[in-house]
């Protein structure tokens, strides 16, 4: 079994005298959605999370579970359990890994696989502070999706990486990610990730739904059932097993 990849979230930079404006617009755009989502200070306060529910590999026909952990400010790891097995990816704030579904042992991530998941390990202080890593961000034209205009913010990582957000105009919440990912292959396609039913848990606003789109073609449904905040995970748990 190959290993999943999801889309992750990104920022863009322009040059020339419309700039000062346009970041202007992006930046109350994005103090908009800080307060969709609860707030500064809640965003701030939340260390860690552990988020589980289920997933549906749609293309293959297999359903299992999934519980995604994230430590703020640089730690992530995915646990997908499918057909008896667990396959682990993660990053530990130096390094990238993941479980082999053949071996079931464990190995560092190729390059490429480990570039995005050290985008994905960023938590909720990128979002309240982008420019210490180096995160910038351009609001786009609005755009259509089926027959609701959505506003478009367009982000840019400090490894140039690109992707763009469609932002809910009623509120202020991420309705889809869009960015360049891999499919099963390896090879490059577009992936789009849709985020759907958003409920309170605790201050904030989360999404219990996400659908994984690859190439336009629906790739992984996952349903979230709980979420745990500041559950005082170790760094050890993110580290890869010798």
């Amino acid at each position: 079994m190959k290993k999943v990849a999801v889309a992750g979230i990104l920022l863009a930079l322009v040059a020339g005298l419309t700039v000062s404006a346009q970041a202007q617009d992006a930046k109350g755009l994005l103090d908009k959605m800080i307060q969709a989502q609860g707030g500064r200070a809640a965003l701030a306060a939340v260390k860690d999370s552990t988020t589980s529910g289920s997933l549906e590999m749609v293309q293959m026909g297999m359903n299992g579970s999934v519980t995604m952990y994230q430590k703020e400010p640089d730690k992530i790891r995915i646990d997908i359990e499918i057909m008896g097995m667990v396959i682990t990816q993660a990053f530990d704030g130096q390094k990238a890994w993941m479980t082999n579904p053949q071996s079931g042992s464990t190995e560092e991530m190729p390059e490429t696989q480990a570039a995005s998941m050290r985008r994905q390990a960023l938590g909720n202080d990128s979002l309240l502070n982008p420019d210490k890593y180096g995160i910038s961000y351009v609001l786009k034209p609005k755009e259509k999706v089926g027959d609701k205009e959505y506003f478009v913010l367009e982000q840019t990582y400090k490894d140039g990486t690109k992707a763009t957000m469609y932002i809910d105009p009623g509120t202020y919440l991420i309705y889809k990610a869009k960015a360049k990912t891999q499919d099963m292959t390896g090879a490059d396609v577009e992936g789009e990730t849709v985020f759907d039913d958003y409920k309170k848990e605790g201050d904030l606003m989360v999404a219990h739904k996400m659908i994984v789109y690859q190439g336009g073609a629906e790739f992984i449904r996952m349903t979230f059932t709980k979420v745990v905040n500041n559950s005082k995970l170790e760094d050890s748990f993110f580290m890869m097993s010798k």
